[in-house]
Order: C-alpha cells, then structure tokens, then sequence
C-alpha cells in the first residue's frame, strides 16, 4: 500500500507540485501533514486530499488556520 497527499489550490484543481511523497501507513503521512503544512500553505497548497494507492481516503481538507 502507497499512501500520498493530493495537493489542490484554494479551488480545487489538483497541483502538480511540490511532488508529494508515498508513505508507507496512514499515520505516516498524517504524522507528516502534521509538521509540513505551513510549508505547503506558503507554497500554495491550500486544502489536501489522502489517497491510497490512488484512491481517496478522505479530503479535500483545508490547511488555511480558522
């Protein structure tokens, strides 16, 4: 199993970079959203989506604070 974040902008529409890596468990990517999400947000990722193996988990998920 390959589990990898989809990156979107503030409209949805998928973002082909940063590349997201491929995690081995659930936990591991979540663990990693956990310390990258403000690089993201200023890179221009504003909501994430977790597949596995290409298939959505669960998302879209906004990484704008409230």
């Amino acid at each position: 199993m390959s589990w990898t974040w989809r990156y979107e902008d503030a409209k949805g529409t998928a973002l082909d970079r940063p590349k997201s890596e491929a995690f081995p468990s659930q936990s591991d990517a979540e663990s990693w959203l956990g310390e990258h999400w403000r690089d993201l947000l200023e890179q221009g990722v504003h909501q994430v989506m977790l597949l596995e193996d290409g298939a959505t988990v669960y998302g879209p998920m906004g990484l704008n604070p409230p």
